[in-house]
């Protein structure tokens, strides 16, 4: 059974990672707006995972038999200038998910909700990748020294190839 904290945190969870892929749609957009078609379809790939995240924990919950209530998701931050700052941006968000998913793993251990806990496996295996794979776009982007220029049009061209795994 389900501890009604975790489940709680869970729900949160849920709320989180559909915010995620909000954001991303968002950064996408950017992406669109700038002309750069292959970074705008790496994010919306990074979109749809984040959906899948969600409906797998809401899965989880509704197979426990818990209710799985939503809230409103929050409107994304959409300052970005430059057109690397999206993918830091990512990168910290990222972690801030992993911190989270990090937190309910921690409590369902403290309260013995093994279920969830090794639920949760997956996500943190998953989080190790989503954080990996911002780092590597950052690397290629700083490799190609950023803002403008063929390299940035090379990179761009290699993004339109990422598949939803």
């Amino acid at each position: 059974m389900i501890n009604d904290e975790i489940a709680k945190m869970l729900v949160e969870q849920i709320n989180k990672e559909l915010y995620s892929g909000y954001l991303y749609m968002e950064f996408a957009n950017f992406y669109e707006e700038k002309k750069l078609p292959g970074f705008a379809h790496w994010f919306m790939v990074q979109a749809v995972e984040e959906y899948e995240h969600a409906m797998k924990i809401r899965d989880f919950l509704i197979s426990a038999g818990r209710k799985v209530t939503l809230s409103a998701i929050d409107e994304p931050d959409n300052s970005s200038n430059k057109i690397g700052d999206p993918l830091y941006a990512s990168l910290k968000h990222e972690q801030y998910i992993t911190f989270s998913i990090y937190e309910i793993y921690e409590k369902a251990l403290s309260v013995k909700d093994h279920l969830t806990a090794g639920f949760l496996n997956w996500f943190i295996k998953e989080q190790g990748e989503e954080e990996a794979n911002a780092q590597e776009l950052i690397k290629k982007f700083e490799l190609i020294d950023g803002a403008s220029g063929r390299g940035l049009h090379m990179l761009d061209r290699e993004l339109v190839n990422r598949k939803n795994d």
